[in-house]
């Protein structure tokens, strides 16, 4: 979110544009109507003023992204979550392509791609199964660290700092009373620094 103010002499207009913290959400998930979860978090983060909203899903079930636009987005936030399940232990198939036609060499890395240095990334993700399905020990055998890695790795390369992960485990056998919770949860994270 930015806000702009004028100053000076009404023939002389000097422009400030200041840069907001509001949290850029991208959204992607690919079959929300059968969610339970992701439809509740994604409820909670439109009804925050703070949030700014971008369900990728819903603007490009083409898959046919605009980059100049997801680019001006990002240019105007200083905080981006992406939310999404966690599919065949990565992210669904329009993150990919969103990473590969947005991030593009020259704008968000290489020697001139700055754009999103210095700026905030942080992952919201939802799994089916439970929390300790996801360690060395558990029936996944690998942690949620381990497999979102390859993300955590693109978004460093774009000299962006990888925040605080949100992870929303057991989607499916959630109670009303647990849903609440997590949702209440989510939106204090949402809104961190």
């Amino acid at each position: 979110m930015e806000r702009v103010f004028f100053s000076g002499h009404p023939k002389e207009v000097t422009c400030i544009t200041i840069r907001m913290a509001a949290p850029l959400l991208q959204f992607v998930h690919p079959a929300l109507e059968k969610s339970r979860v992701n439809r509740r978090l994604l409820e909670r983060a439109k009804g925050l003023e703070a949030v700014t909203v971008n369900d990728l899903y819903e603007s490009y079930p083409d898959f046919c992204i605009d980059a100049a636009h997801e680019q001006s987005l990002m240019e105007a936030h200083e905080s981006i979550v992406f939310q999404f399940p966690l599919y065949w232990y990565s992210s669904p198939a329009l993150l990919k392509e969103w990473f590969d036609i947005v991030l593009q060499y020259g704008w968000a890395y290489g020697s001139t791609g700055t754009a999103l240095v210095g700026k905030t990334a942080r992952l919201a993700v939802t799994t089916g199964a439970p929390a300790e399905s996801y360690s060395r020990e558990g029936h996944n055998g690998f942690t949620m660290e381990e497999l979102l890695r390859p993300i955590q790795c693109t978004l460093e390369l774009c000299g962006m700092e990888v925040g605080k992960p949100f992870f929303a485990h057991g989607a499916m056998h959630l109670d009303q009373s647990e849903m609440e919770r997590i949702t209440q949860t989510y939106e204090i994270w949402l809104l961190e620094d």
